[in-house]
């Protein structure tokens, strides 16, 4: 291990569970905001953090009403935290149920990118699809031929299903170095080698491999 290895190691043992968690789910949810497609759900953060806001809650329940001073400074500190915290896991979600209803048919076609799903957001696109699906039948698709009808029709080599751009440019900074590995930009001569603090404008797809094994990240 070299220096920068031991210093990280050092870092990360120093950092409490809980502000690590709130620093993974901030980054989360960026990387959300700024990806193209949508992006593994993160269930055991998820579910870290809302058992602790959960807990926290119960807390601040518990103690409303005291009348000492330094227990209801602790609860508004508690309380503005909670909030913050509640902000993020919102965003988050919304974030990603904004992907799914805008490439709904493409999500649900795709298995690899469909495994990224919850199964409450499965559920959801199910359902979003079986409604928006019907609302179109009776509004307009039952005055159709049958062969018009399908919402993922591709005839003609005019596909109906929209898919996430993954050509377009992001933002990213490399986390760990990537050694052998040279980026290139398919259709330019641009290429690149992942070191460890450099920041990127580049193609999503240049990168993408390397933000789901978490050597990049999004910024």
């Amino acid at each position: 291990m070299d220096i920068d290895d031991l210093l990280q190691e050092f870092e990360d043992k120093s950092v409490p569970a809980g502000t690590r968690d709130i620093n993974d789910l901030t980054q989360a949810w960026i990387a959300e905001r700024t990806a193209p497609e949508i992006l593994p759900y993160q269930n055991d953060l998820l579910e870290r953090l809302m058992e602790r806001i959960r807990a926290q809650i119960e807390l601040v329940e518990t103690q409303t009403g005291d009348l000492d001073p330094k227990t209801n400074f602790s609860l508004i500190l508690i309380q503005t935290e909670l909030e913050r915290v509640k902000f993020l896991v919102r965003s988050y979600l919304r974030a990603r149920i904004h992907k799914i209803d805008k490439h709904a048919i493409h999500i649900l076609t795709t298995p690899t990118t469909r495994g990224n799903l919850s199964a409450p957001e499965l559920s959801y696109l199910k359902s979003h699809l079986a409604i928006l699906n019907s609302h179109y039948l009776s509004s307009f698709l039952r005055n159709f031929p049958e062969q018009l009808r399908r919402l993922d029709d591709k005839a003609g080599g005019i596909s109906m299903v929209e898919e996430p751009d993954l050509d377009g440019a992001v933002f990213c900074k490399v986390v760990r170095d990537v050694e052998d590995r040279t980026v290139k930009i398919l259709g330019t001569d641009a290429e690149f080698e992942l070191k460890k603090g450099d920041i990127y404008v580049v193609r999503y797809s240049a990168v993408r491999e390397f933000v789901l094994n978490g050597e990049v990240e999004l910024i």
